[in-house]
């Protein structure tokens, strides 16, 4: 029999996954531990990205994960989030380079795009011969995107684009890129592609640069754009873009991604955690024999657990497209602070040992960092949350007051 600390699903959630599920989570798990894990550091201490992997990934048959079609797969939520879920496991980095890649740029394609544009692109990044990012994100607006200012500009069969982007992922070297702007016509966001050309050049007036420096998720870089007369033919923009509910409808499809991958980060911290208790000893004992380690693995596996049950809830309301926005918030929020709080705890258990990136433990733990504030941070989730609760937006409390008083 497994031992919990091998495979930690202590309620047995997996024994319901079918056989195909089970098949890609397998094959996802051992693609990771025999050809990301053993080089992952490295890359990671070099802030590279590991692009050995990528006819490894290519092969695994992820590529696309929802989309039906386009030699995609087609997956459920729940076998897509059993993808991220394995790949954040092993390395949060090569899971991001996956989101970007398969959900966001590519689900934007297929949600957004009319039928020649699918044809056009997704087929060839299903094969990850092209790559893919999404720039939603500038400088002044990360929470608030919806307020995005970057402009497009119609002139005859062209779309002029000006503006800035930041914390794009893979936006420096992807093939093609998603760039939201606002048109100046209608004041309303649409959403274009911008091709990287055969040269390896990108168009005039599209100039990225990668941004250093991170603490966490070295091994996939993230770009800041400035858009300069950046000229699009119209045939590059989605055309049933027509507003940032455009947007909503793309994040609404990929929401849950960093939720599964948080329960990745937390397997791996757990599993570290149990499995070092176990080797170290001090005093004369093992310290998972000393009644305060085994209170914190304990802990640990009811955090993992409740995670688990959450994020396999949502794979079965996203089925059925009852999953509200609030909910998905309360699932981020919870599953960010918990595997962020696993990992700290592994981190602390290992003492000095932790602190090595040769243990693994480090990476997942700055990587939790990251994922506690992307696709809303908790503060930002909490407040949505807080919405439902009370009837009452605090985003815009401090608007309200102003017109009370007035």
């Amino acid at each position: 029999m497994t031992s919990v600390i091998d495979h930690p699903d202590y309620f047995l959630l997996d024994a319901d996954l079918t056989d195909a599920d089970r098949a890609l989570r397998d094959r996802v798990r051992a693609f990771g531990q025999t050809s990301i894990e053993p080089i992952i550091n490295d890359y990671w201490e070099r802030a590279e990205f590991p692009r050995e992997v990528i006819p490894g990934l290519r092969d695994l048959g992820i590529i696309g994960t929802f989309i039906k079609g386009y030699d995609c797969p087609g997956f459920s939520r729940q076998a897509a989030g059993i993808v991220a879920r394995e790949m954040g496991r092993i390395d949060g980095s090569v899971n991001t380079f996956l989101g970007v890649h398969s959900n966001l740029c590519m689900g934007s394609i297929y949600m957004l795009g009319n039928e020649e544009q699918r044809q056009r692109w997704l087929p060839a990044m299903a094969r990850l011969e092209k790559t893919g990012a999404f720039a939603l994100t500038e400088p002044l607006h990360g929470s608030d995107s919806v307020s995005l200012e970057t402009s497009a500009r119609l002139e005859g069969n062209t779309w002029v684009l000006n503006g800035h982007k930041r914390w794009i992922g893979n936006g420096h070297e992807a093939d093609v890129i998603v760039v939201f702007a606002r048109d100046e016509a209608d004041g309303n966001v649409k959403a274009f592609i911008v091709e990287r050309q055969a040269s390896g050049e990108y168009p005039a007036g599209y100039n990225p640069t990668p941004i250093v420096g991170k603490i966490g998720k070295r091994a996939i870089l993230q770009a800041d754009i400035v858009i300069e007369n950046l000229r699009i033919p119209t045939e590059n923009r989605l055309e049933n873009c027509e507003s940032f509910d455009g947007v909503n409808r793309v994040l609404k499809a990929t929401r849950g991604g960093a939720s599964w991958e948080a329960v990745g980060h937390g397997m791996a911290a757990f599993e570290m955690a149990a499995k070092y208790a176990l080797q170290r000893e001090q005093f004369g004992a093992p310290i998972g024999s000393y009644q305060l380690v085994q209170e914190k693995l304990a802990t640990m596996l009811s955090d993992l657990t409740s995670m688990q049950l959450m994020c396999t809830r949502m794979a079965e309301l996203q089925e059925r497209d009852e999953l509200t926005a609030p909910m998905a918030s309360l699932i981020k929020m919870t599953t960010s602070r918990k595997a962020l709080a696993m990992c700290r705890e592994a981190r602390d258990m290992m003492a000095g040992n932790g602190m090595l990136l040769e243990n693994h433990v480090a990476r997942h733990l700055t990587d939790m960092e990251v994922v506690s504030t992307y696709e809303g941070t908790d503060s930002m989730q909490a407040l949505i949350v807080g919405r439902d609760i009370t009837g009452i937006s605090a985003f815009t409390r401090k608007q309200s007051l102003q017109t009370a008083a007035r």
